[in-house]
C-alpha cells in the first residue's frame, strides 16, 4: 500500500486515514474520523493535469448550488501533488452513501434524475479539457485490443477460455446496429452506480470520480450506467441480466429532469448493447494482458482470473440486452422502427 504524502496538506496531516475498497483504478483513501477529505493516488493513465478539469467543472457546479466533491489545493495552492508512485490529490468528502449494486426501482429514478440535473448543470459551461482520452469509448479500438490480445497470448494459462468469450464478443459487435457518429455533450464517462452519492434518505445527492470527463455521445454516456445500475448480478459475476423493470425507472427519472428529442431517446438502448460489448472486450483482453484493471485476491487468484470472470459477466450482460432491445425501445416510448433503426429526423 502506498503511503499518501499528507504533508503537503497541513490540515489533514494529523488525521487518521485508512484506504477504501471499492475502485478499480486509483488508490484511495478517507482522512479522519468521521471522513473529512479523501485522498488519492491515481493511476498512470491519468496525469496530475486532469485535475484542472475536476477544478473546473466542480467550481462551476458549486457556484450552481449542485453539490460536489472540491478539490483541496496544498499549502502551496496546488492541485496535485507529484511524487515516485504517480500523482496525488485531495478532494473534500461529501457525506453520504454509495452503493454497489441498485437497490430497486425507486434508486433507480433517484440515480437517473441525478444524472439528467448533472447534465442539465454542465450544459452552460465552457471548457477545453486539458487532458482528454480520446479512445477511451472508440469501441473499435477496444475491439483491435482483444484480437490482438489473442494473437499475442496464444500461450497463456487463461487463452484457452478467454478465446470463446472473445470470438462471441467480436462477432455481436460485428452484428450491431447502432450509430458511432452521434453527437457529443459533456459527460462524467464511468457513471457506474458506486460512482453516485446519495442521502441518507436515498435521494440522489452527486456524482463522485470525475477523472473520466470528457465529451461523449449520451447513448454511451447513459449506455454505461445501464450496464451497472441494470445488472442484477455483480461485476464480478460471470452471468448477468439486464433489469428491464430498473432501465424503465431510470430511464423515466431522467427524462423526467430532462427532455430528449425521439431521434436521441432511439440511440439510447443500442449504447448500453454497445458498452456491455465494449467493457466484456477490454476485460477479457486484460484477462491475458494483465495489466490494467485491478482485481481482488478474495475473489479470484490473479488479476486474469479476475478479469476473465468480468468479461463473462458483461458478454452475458450485452446478449440479455439484445434480447430485450424492443421492450427499451417501449420503456422510452418508441416504436419498434426506432430501435431497429434510428435516426436523428426520428419522430414518435
Amino acid at each position: 500500500m502506498s503511503r499518501p504524502p499528507l504533508q503537503q496538506w497541513p490540515t489533514l496531516s494529523s488525521l487518521p486515514i485508512r484506504p477504501l475498497s471499492g475502485g478499480l483504478i486509483n488508490e484511495t483513501f478517507s482522512v479522519g474520523d468521521p471522513p473529512q477529505a479523501v485522498l488519492q493516488r491515481l493511476h498512470p493513465v491519468f496525469p496530475g493535469r486532469v485535475c484542472v478539469d475536476i477544478d473546473a467543472v466542480t467550481r462551476h457546479l458549486d457556484a450552481q448550488g449542485f453539490v460536489t466533491p472540491k478539490l483541496i489545493p496544498t499549502a502551496d495552492g496546488a492541485l496535485w501533488v507529484d511524487t515516485e508512485e504517480g500523482p496525488w490529490r485531495a478532494l473534500t468528502w461529501v457525506p453520504g452513501k454509495t452503493v454497489d449494486q441498485v437497490q430497486g426501482p425507486a434508486q433507480a429514478a433517484q440515480a437517473g434524475a441525478l444524472v439528467a440535473r448533472w447534465h442539465k448543470a454542465l450544459a452552460g459551461l465552457q471548457h477545453d479539457f486539458v487532458f482528454s482520452r480520446p479512445l477511451a469509448h472508440h469501441t473499435p479500438h477496444h475491439m483491435e485490443v482483444l484480437e490482438r490480445a489473442l494473437v499475442e497470448h496464444q500461450e497463456h494459462r487463461l487463452a484457452s477460455q478467454v478465446r470463446p468469450l472473445a470470438d462471441a464478443v467480436l462477432q455481436a459487435w460485428g452484428a450491431w446496429a447502432g450509430d458511432l457518429d452521434e453527437p457529443t455533450q459533456f459527460a462524467h464517462g464511468d457513471l457506474k452506480i458506486s460512482n453516485l452519492r446519495f442521502t441518507a434518505e436515498g435521494e440522489g445527492l452527486c456524482l463522485l470520480d470525475l477523472d473520466t470527463m470528457g465529451q461523449l455521445p449520451l447513448s454511451m454516456e447513459l449506455g454505461d450506467a445501464w450496464r451497472s445500475w441494470c445488472n442484477t448480478a455483480t461485476e464480478d459475476a460471470p452471468q448477468a441480466r439486464f433489469d428491464l423493470g430498473l432501465f424503465h425507472a431510470s430511464a423515466q427519472g431522467y427524462l423526467s429532469e430532462r427532455a430528449l428529442p425521439a431521434w436521441q431517446r432511439a440511440l439510447l438502448p443500442l449504447g448500453v448493447q454497445r458498452i456491455c460489448l465494449e467493457l466484456a472486450a477490454r476485460f477479457l483482453a486484460d484477462a491475458l494482458n494483465e495489466s490494467y484493471f485491478g482485481w481482488d485476491a478474495s475473489k479470484a487468484p490473479s488479476r486474469g482470473a479476475h478479469n476473465l470472470i468480468r468479461g463473462a459477466g458483461q458478454l452475458s450482460l450485452a446478449q440479455s440486452v439484445q434480447a430485450q432491445l424492443p421492450k427499451m425501445a417501449e420503456a422510452l416510448k418508441l416504436s419498434l422502427i426506432h430501435i431497429s433503426e434510428p435516426t436523428r429526423q426520428a419522430e414518435i
